[in-house]
């Protein structure tokens, strides 16, 4: 009997997915890593993983989850999941009155419909095995909700919602599943924030310091480990003590 433990990472061509992916690999995991219009990025991280770790099996897998039928067309392509990491999203910088009713729509598929509806054809396999997981990548905004960023708390917080009710609901089958809520962390996106703002959000900061992508993809193993089998349902806060 195989004994290879299989990952998908949704969003692995951002800078979270692929420290999630680097660490899981390091960790033993084959992975299927899935990006929208990323290839140039996941095929390098495939390259790299794929010399670093000639015993893993590692693929890349495309689909737009901004589309209707994103999560059937996903999971036709895959076999054998035993974890599910959902580091995929876009984000939205705009006031509630100047959001169009398709950008709400796209928020929604992007972040709760689509992932929540593939772990849903997955959730088979992932009870075949003794323990298995999903973790979402949740922010600090699915907890306490940010103006000018409505819709991307609102979809945030819906995350975390479906997080606390499928754990209930997956347990059974021995599915663990939980949350981290990142506050700043350090990625590409950030680094376009102006100096000024930057200074500002760190001064909220307890800890007066931006999170790494790094630190994410730790507590992702943390909870892919089974060291951490007896914990269900947690949204885990990774923010330097910007919100307690």
């Amino acid at each position: 009997m195989s004994t290879e433990r299989r990952a998908l990472v949704l969003g692995a061509s951002g800078g979270i997915g692929e420290a999630i992916c680097k660490k899981l690999a390091s960790e033993g995991w084959s992975l299927y890593m899935h990006y929208n219009s990323g290839q140039q990025a996941v095929k390098k991280i495939q390259m790299e993983l794929s010399e670093n770790y000639s015993s893993a099996e590692f693929k890349c897998v495309q689909m737009d989850f901004g589309q209707l039928g994103a999560a059937e067309r996903l999971a036709a392509k895959l076999t054998s999941i035993q974890a599910i990491v959902v580091a995929n999203g876009q984000s939205m910088l705009k006031l509630l009155t100047e959001t169009t009713e398709e950008e709400m729509e796209s928020l929604w598929r992007v972040h709760v419909q689509n992932p929540v509806r593939l772990i849903s054809l997955l959730s088979a396999g992932l009870r075949s095995y003794a323990s298995s997981y999903v973790v979402f990548i949740g922010s600090i905004w699915g907890n306490t909700g940010a103006a000018g960023e409505v819709m991307y708390s609102s979809v945030k917080g819906a995350q975390h919602a479906f997080v606390k009710a499928y754990a209930k609901e997956a347990a059974y089958g021995g599915i663990r599943v939980n949350a981290i809520a990142p506050g700043w962390i350090e990625t590409r996106m950030n680094e376009e924030i102006p100096k000024d703002e930057r200074q500002m959000v760190m001064e909220e900061i307890p800890l007066m310091i931006p999170g790494r992508p790094a630190e994410v993809a730790d507590l992702v193993d943390f909870l892919t480990s089974g060291k951490a089998d007896y914990m269900t349902g947690e949204i885990l806060k990774l923010n330097g003590g910007w919100y307690i």
